[in-house]
Order: C-alpha cells, then sequence, then structure tokens
C-alpha cells in the first residue's frame, strides 16, 4: 500500500496505531507577526551576518516587503549617530540599538511530529512545535521524513510558506521505504517510480534510512535527475554494505548523524565489533554498543582518516551531526532535568522519553557509568572528525532531530549549537553553521542564510551577545548574577524572529508554549480525577 501512496508511511502507521494526526495548526490570529511592511527599518543593530564575519554596529538595516534592501554602518560603537548618515525613515522602526541581529536560524534536521509519541498520550498539536522553533529564532526547518505522512506536511509547507500559520519555512523530504516490512521497495525500478511520484507531489528531498545497495543506487540516480535533494541516516542494519562514502559517491547531499561515517574509517576490519548476543531491535543493544564504535574506526590524523576527509569534501557533501540528539547518552541525568522541561514538555511527550522498549529512542533501560563514559570518548573522537572536516573547508550544519532522547523542540537546537563549539568551532562558525551552511544545504543560499541586501528578511534579534555566551539564546535564557544586589536574574532570549519580514515577538510566542502545556497538563488531571470520581 505504502508504495502505491508514496510517503504515506506516517499515514499507515496511524491506521495501524487506531490514531489520528493531530489537528493542523491553526491560522494565525490578527496581532501574531506584525508586518510585512512597506518599509521597515531596524536602528542601531549589531550585526552577525552569518559568513563568518566578525560583528558590525551600529547598523541600519532597512527591509521592503520581505527583502533586505540595505544593511549600512552608521558610524561607531559609543558615538553619537550623524542622522544625516541613517537611512529614510520608514513607515515602521524597531529601535534595536544595542542588540545582536543574525540570520534566521536554519534547523537541517527536524520532525514536525512522530507517530509514536501517541503511543503515550496525544500526538504533539504542529503550533506547539512550530511556535517552539519560532521561539528559537529557527525560520527554516528540514523536515527530514515527513513522519505524519507527505500529504499533512506539504500542506503545512504551503500555509507557512504564504504566512497562513506561525512556523518556519519547511523543506520537506518524503522517507524513501527501503528497509523492512509491508510497503518495502524491492526493486530499482519501483524505486525510481517511487522518486518520481514523491517529487510530483511537491517533496523537497528524500530521506534514507537503509536498503538494498541496487535500490539504493538507482533512487540517487533518479533524484538527481528530478531535482530532489538527499539526506541519509546509515542505519547500521545496512551500514556494512553502504556506507557513508559509498553513498556519497552515489550523490547523497547530506549524511545525517554519524552512523556510516565510522564504517567508512575501518581500517583492519569490515563490520562493527557486535557482542555476540547483539539485537538491533533492543534499542540499548543499539546505543549502548553504538557508543563504543567510533574507538574502532581509524585513528585521528592517520592516512586512512584523512582520505575520507578530504574525498567528503571534494564531493561538496555535508555533515549534519545532531550531536544534541545522543547528549543524554553521555549524562542522562542532565538531560532529564533540563529546566525547560518543567513548562515546555507536553505531559505526553514526557512520558514518551521515558524507558519503554516499544518507543523509540527511549532506551535508557540500565544505562552505566561505563556506557556514559565510553560514549564521551565516542563524542571526542567524532567531534574531532567534524572539526577537522570544517577545517579542511567542509560543509557542517546544525540540526537538532527534537522529540526523543529528553530533547524539547528550539531548545535542542540551541544546545547543539553549543556543542558545535565544544566541538572546536568559533561562535562565529557555528552562527555560519546555522545560517548560511543550512541554507546551502537546501538550496536556499541566495534566498537565506546571510544578512545581506537582496535576501529575505529572515533575523533573530537577541539582547545579549550570542557570541560571547550561545546560552542567551534559549528561550529560558541565562542566568547571571546581579553584582549589585548580589541577586541572579535571567538576561536573554530571542527577542524578535523575522521571517518574510513578519515581525514575531519571540516571547509571546513561548508564552503561548508554556499556556498549551499548562492546559494539557490541567486536563490530563480533571480526567485523573473523574476517572477516581466514586
Amino acid at each position: 500500500e505504502v508504495f502505491h501512496d508514496p510517503g504515506e508511511e506516517g499515514s499507515a502507521t496511524f491506521e495501524k496505531l487506531g490514531l489520528r494526526p493531530p489537528d493542523p495548526a491553526p491560522a494565525r490570529p490578527d496581532g501574531e507577526g506584525l508586518g510585512p511592511y512597506a518599509r521597515l527599518v531596524l536602528r542601531g543593530a549589531i550585526v552577525i551576518d552569518g559568513t563568518g564575519a566578525p560583528a558590525v554596529g551600529p547598523v541600519d538595516i532597512v527591509i521592503e516587503n520581505d527583502r533586505i534592501t540595505s544593511v549600512r554602518s552608521v558610524g561607531a560603537p559609543g558615538s553619537p549617530i550623524n542622522p544625516k548618515g541613517r537611512p529614510a525613515p520608514g513607515d515602521h522602526e524597531v529601535d534595536v540599538e544595542g542588540m545582536y541581529v543574525l540570520p534566521g536560524f536554519v534547523d537541517a534536521h527536524a520532525h514536525v511530529g512522530n507517530v509514536l509519541q501517541g503511543l503515550t498520550g496525544p500526538l504533539m498539536p504542529p503550533e506547539y512545535v512550530f511556535k517552539l522553533w519560532m521561539g528559537h529564532g529557527i525560520t527554516t526547518a528540514r523536515e527530514v521524513g515527513a513522519g505524519m505522512g507527505l500529504g499533512w506536511t506539504l500542506a503545512h509547507k504551503e500555509r507557512s510558506a504564504a504566512n497562513e500559520i506561525t512556523a518556519p519555512r519547511l523543506v520537506v523530504h518524503a522517507r524513501f521505504p527501503g528497509g523492512q516490512g509491508a510497503g518495502t521497495i524491492t526493486t530499482p525500478e519501483e524505486a525510481r517510480a517511487w522518486t518520481r511520484a514523491v517529487r510530483e507531489r511537491g517533496a523537497d528531498g528524500i530521506k534514507f534510512g537503509g536498503g538494498a545497495p541496487e535500490i539504493l543506487e538507482a533512487v540517487f540516480d533518479e533524484a538527481r535527475k528530478q531535482g530532489l535533494r538527499t539526506a541519509f541516516h546509515h542505519a547500521q542494519i545496512s551500514a556494512a554494505r553502504v556506507n557513508v562514502l559509498t553513498s556519497a559517491r552515489w550523490g547523497l547531499n547530506s549524511m545525517e548523524h554519524w552512523y556510516g561515517l565510522p564504517e567508512a574509517l575501518f581500517d583492519g576490519r569490515t563490520v562493527q565489533d557486535y557482542p555476540l548476543d547483539y539485537n538491533y531491535n533492543d534499542e540499548q543493544h543499539r546505543f549502548g554498543e553504538a557508543g563504543r564504535l567510533w574507538r574502532q574506526a581509524a585513528a585521528p590524523g592517520s592516512q586512512k582518516w584523512n582520505e575520507v576527509l578530504d574525498e567528503l569534501r571534494e564531493l561538496d557533501f555535508t555533515l549534519d551531526p545532531t550531536f544534541s540528539i545522543y547528549e543524554a547518552n553521555r549524562d542522562v541525568m542532565r538531560a532529564r532535568r533540563a529546566e525547560w522541561h518543567d513548562e515546555y514538555t507536553l505531559p505526553g511527550l514526557w512520558r514518551f522519553f521515558q524507558p519503554n522498549p516499544d518507543a523509540h529512542g527511549s532506551y535508557h533501560f540500565d544505562w552505566t557509568t561505563q556506557d556514559e563514559i565510553d560514549w564521551k570518548e565516542n563524542f571526542r573522537l567524532w567531534m574531532q572528525f567534524v572539526n577537522d572536516f570544517k577545517n579542511r573547508g567542509g560543509r557542517v550544519t546544525a540540526g537538532s532531530d527534537a522529540g526523543f532522547i529528553f530533547k524539547l523542540f528550539g531548545f535542542a537546537y540551541i544546545r547543539e549549537l553549543e556543542l558545535l563549539q565544544e566541538a572546536g568551532f568559533h561562535p562565529l562558525e557555528v552562527i555560519r553553521a546555522a545560517t548560511l551552511s543550512g541554507a546551502e544545504l537546501v538550496g536556499l543560499h541566495h534566498e537565506i542564510g546571510s544578512i545581506q541586501a537582496g535576501k529575505k528578511a529572515d533575523l533573530v534579534i537577541v539582547d545579549e551577545n550570542p557570541l560571547r555566551n550561545l546560552k542567551v539564546l534559549y528561550g529560558t535564557g541565562h542566568l547571571r548574577l546581579d553584582r549589585e544586589t548580589n541577586q541572579l536574574r535571567r538576561v536573554g532570549g530571542v527577542r524578535y524572529t523575522v521571517k518574510d519580514g513578519i515581525v514575531y515577538d519571540a516571547q509571546a510566542l513561548l508564552e503561548d508554549v508554556r499556556t498549551l502545556v499548562g492546559e494539557a497538563k490541567q486536563a490530563e488531571r480533571s480526567s485523573s480525577a473523574d476517572s477516581t470520581a466514586p
């Protein structure tokens, strides 16, 4: 059935689980997002343009409708600004003196929803996900897999493009059914037909998890002909036959996470050193042993290491590491106790995060000190490869994969930026990964990704300097001691998110999320009380 209704694996799963898709995102109400304006002027900004260039300010930014038309330096910090050197007035102006303005963020690995989360409660409303993203400055999300169904996801893409809803622009990848089970594509001819069908329906790309080499090669060839972009999570069940170098040579645009990369670096072995009682469907086996994989690969700086780095760079390849989604493996208590869970995590989603053999990513059944130690070493080696790739001119992006493993939309993305810095990226390189590099990956770098005249007006405006401390981008802000009063106070949080020239109050969007979560908790308390009433 899946082949005849391409891209609707999510819908098929709904039916199997007795669920229905969540209601569509509501229409954007009056007053939620102001503009676009015929002429909007942001006055006095400090600009981080996304290219890797240092901050510049004060700067006035002129936006006409949905486009930046002028970025003009208007003086030096601390000196009076000569009004005669400033752009002409707009029909709307925002005083952003001393604030930092960045390009809108691109989440390169995003999911609007997850069907299996329906096992533990009502499915997340898309409004919840979208407002968490927009509240953290994410104006573009590459939706990899269309887990709610391709038709449902593309409908939201179209409504977002028209700014009928409060949401990032969506770049939608259909999930290729090339693994096992009902609906699996079994011949190259079926694979090519499926690829043409999802392109005709409006997909921007294809997300792979695995499959037989001859089928995958056919899809990559057809995807190139159809102008579809490709992303690949090289699952262990197929990585022995198709690793990152194999798929990159076929034309893959980006690898997701890191599976398949150590396998491309094997020197002296051909398969992962699996324990003999390993079972891939036991997710503690899967993720526990994955934490011992990088030490089986070629050593940093070795000939094999350098050969793989150089070939991937020459292929114009992209690493989308999604460090954040695996962070619980090196410190599960930190991930579980993140302060934003209290007010921002829906109760059903929180239950989904708890250990459960039937729920993907909820696998910390008996997570040990040794598991965490092994994963810390895994991160060290993985981060070194990613940083070396960046230093050789390779493209690295920022993706969150939130909605699993204690990682929450928006918050997980900012944590990903922190982890890129931990990997060795200068904060300016981090911002470039989050903006221009992400735009290049999705093929929109001529439209978004940097602050320059002619591009879309997608912007993040924050009171604090994110280069000094990326934590100020969290929706919960950053705790700082006020030395005069000896009191802790919260600073930061995105002030405004601008998408297509429309100015959104990011804090108001996050307040909406807190309200949604509070109402969900109250509904569950009421339901529980009703069920226990005499």
